[in-house]
């Protein structure tokens, strides 16, 4: 084989510079892709963790209530797992409940608020019966 052909041939053989960083740039576009995808999931995940602690604690809570018949109108408050509680009772008012309807029962609002260490807020808003008193 000639000297020039044997010259010419490793010349074409590899790959040239511009090859190499068009095949680079498309592995980085590739990357940062999957990167933020990824970012993305774990936000998602954290979210939705934060999500489920604060309703497992209300959960809680709101099973420790006292039982309907000792539930008063008031306020109480504390402290679970670092979060930081708040329960309000009081009378439900609403425009579908007639008070001058005998009824043996008394609803009542009850509002749990939940604030994490983060500071993050949670509130459940749900309706107790009580049975009237003398009732």
């Amino acid at each position: 084989m000639p000297r020039s052909t044997a010259s010419r041939r490793r010349a074409v053989a590899g790959f040239s510079l511009i090859e190499v960083l068009v095949a680079l740039a498309v592995v980085a576009v590739a990357l940062a892709s999957i990167g933020s995808l990824i970012a993305t999931t774990v936000r998602g995940t954290r979210s939705i963790d934060q999500h489920l602690t604060f309703v497992e604690t209300a959960r809680a809570l709101e099973a420790g209530l006292p039982d309907r018949e000792q539930l008063k109108p008031g306020n109480m408050s504390g402290e679970t797992a670092g979060f930081q509680w708040r329960v309000d009772v009081a009378p439900f008012v609403g425009t579908m409940v007639d008070p001058r309807q005998p009824t043996p029962w008394v609803p009542q609002t009850v509002v749990m608020r939940l604030q994490s260490p983060s500071g993050t807020i949670f509130q459940l808003n749900t309706v107790r019966l009580r049975r009237r008193e003398g009732g």
